[in-house]
């Protein structure tokens, strides 16, 4: 079973931020360039992933902002869509988003498509054809998040991670406090 609000959690639209508008034990967090589905790994005896939606959708199920981040300005392609859930220990600790244009999906990399319950950092990390274009800190909905641009042998997805309130990338923060209150800053 999944959380009840990974759904609604995965439609919402990302925010970027910079370093300064986040605790610096969170940003570690956000822009680490490794595998999150090994870091969790790390603080947990068992992760599962859930799957919560799967399948080919059409570019009207995209931000405009996936849409741009995948070179679809126009909307006319189709895209694989992966929404799972990684959950620790019987918990929900992470809700993931991929796209993949169906370009992409091609040769070797149609297999991305075959992952079921296999966590997608497991697949991308043992490839020695992974790059990065960005990855970007964020929020989504009041919760930590991130976005990746990743290119496998070229051919792009977009990965958006969401942070679920049971992570431990919550536990450095102080017992009461707001998991993603913005500083204000003085210029």
């Amino acid at each position: 079973m999944h959380h009840p609000l990974v759904e609604t959690l995965l439609t919402q639209r990302f925010r970027s931020l910079a370093a300064v508008d986040c605790p610096v034990d969170v940003y570690s967090w956000l822009v680490d360039e490794t595998s999150m589905t090994a870091r969790l790994e790390a603080h947990c005896q068992q992760l599962k992933v859930t799957l919560v939606d799967e399948g080919f959708v059409t570019a009207q199920r995209l931000s405009i902002d996936e849409r741009n981040a995948l070179g679809d300005e126009q909307g006319t392609q189709r895209f694989w869509l992966r929404e799972v859930q990684l959950i620790a220990d019987g918990e929900p600790w992470l809700a993931g988003r991929t796209l993949i244009p169906e370009a992409s999906l091609q040769g070797p990399e149609a297999a991305l498509m075959n992952l079921g319950t296999r966590p997608l950092g497991h697949y991308l990390f043992q490839s020695s054809f992974l790059s990065r274009d960005y990855l970007l800190p964020g929020t989504m909905d009041g919760l930590w998040a991130r976005r990746s641009l990743l290119r496998l042998a070229e051919k792009p997805l977009l990965l958006t991670e969401i942070f679920l309130p049971a992570s431990p990338l919550y536990s450095p923060l102080a017992e009461g406090s707001s998991p993603c209150t913005l500083q204000t800053h003085q210029k």
